[in-house]
């Protein structure tokens, strides 16, 4: 690990503005994929500025109907609080199936978000990439490839986005909240936060330099079941091959709406409007999932070893389609 020097922030404008003034700043809180890339020698911050402390751990009512979550509150605790169980069970499904307990309990909602793909090209310095060296090519495309994106990949990089959490949160509209290293602040809806690699993999999201997330903003809870499905390798503690996170109201074997996002597929947590325009105003049945399955897929490919996902990201979200539509909420 190289060295660098550290301070605990003292307040949230404090926090922006000390990483947007020093070159090679970042902020630490949780640390449970920092820490690991430092050790690695992958991320190399010259200066650490710690968040863990300020007052972002509530969790609080939103006069619209919805919930703010703040950006350190960890995992686990917002898995295991009552509204967010009673109110958003897709994100207290995909808390539950990510990571281990152990990681649940120290890592940020903000962090998770935020969180670097698990590539093992990009984790292995001896192999070229894109994402850690701009320029360097990608190994992954030609190489040993299952894992990787099968939706909105580019010729510069086709990892994928490892986050359970914000593909609940892209399903539910969820909005981010940030503070500038001037004090001000803005929102942005979470499909504006990731960005797909294009010519520029290294560059992940939309956050200015210094920029902090301060919160997450749920809206008021979409009518109909959520349901949250993770397709693995093993049963816990592994990254998704594919998941499927949706939300459908049915009435009379009516498909009212849908809203269906997946992870696993893409670089970031991927959307799906084909799928849900395919759903609105169809029969609850299997012809229906399995056109909103075509639609959600149309312009998948794949490199090499990875061909599998793409009937495997169809199937599942049929399966998730039949169980939502069918279950009372």
């Amino acid at each position: 690990m190289k060295p660098f020097t550290y301070e605990r922030a003292a307040g949230l404008r404090e926090a922006a503005a000390a990483v947007a003034s020093r070159p090679g700043a970042k902020f630490i809180a949780g640390g449970t994929n920092l820490v690991d890339l430092m050790k690695l020698e992958i991320e190399q911050p010259a200066h650490l500025v710690d968040i863990s402390r300020l007052p972002l751990r509530q969790i609080e009512p939103t006069p619209e109907g919805g919930l703010r979550i703040g950006a350190q509150v960890p995992n686990s605790d917002l898995a295991a609080n009552m509204e967010v169980r009673r109110r958003y069970p897709l994100l207290a499904q995909a808390l539950l199936s990510g990571a281990s307990g152990q990681l649940r309990n120290k890592a940020s909602t903000a962090g998770n978000l935020l969180q670097r793909t698990r590539c093992p090209y990009f984790y292995d310095r001896a192999m070229p990439c894109n994402k850690r060296t701009p320029g360097s090519g990608c190994a992954a495309i030609g190489g040993f490839n299952r894992l990787h994106a099968i939706l909105g990949a580019s010729e510069a990089c086709i990892a994928v986005h490892p986050s359970d959490m914000a593909v609940a949160l892209t399903a539910l509209d969820a909005r981010i909240e940030t503070i500038r290293p001037d004090g001000g602040t803005r929102t942005l809806p979470i499909a504006e936060l990731h960005r797909l690699p294009g010519s520029t993999p290294h560059i992940e999201n939309s956050l200015e330099a210094g920029e902090m997330i301060t919160a997450v903003v749920l809206p008021p809870p979409p009518a109909g079941r959520q349901l949250y499905r993770k397709v693995r390798d093993r049963a816990s503690y592994a990254f998704a091959l594919v998941s499927v996170a949706a939300i459908v109201e049915a009435d009379d074997g009516t498909i009212r709406q849908a809203r269906i996002a997946m992870g696993g597929v893409a670089p970031k947590p991927w959307r799906s409007n084909e799928a849900e325009r395919a759903l609105s105003g169809h029969g609850a049945d299997e012809t229906a999932f399995a056109s909103a399955a075509n639609a959600a897929l149309g312009d998948a490919r794949a490199d090499g070893h990875g061909a599998f996902k793409i009937e495997l990201a169809r199937r599942t979200l049929r399966r998730t389609l039949t169980d939502a539509s069918q279950n009372p909420r």
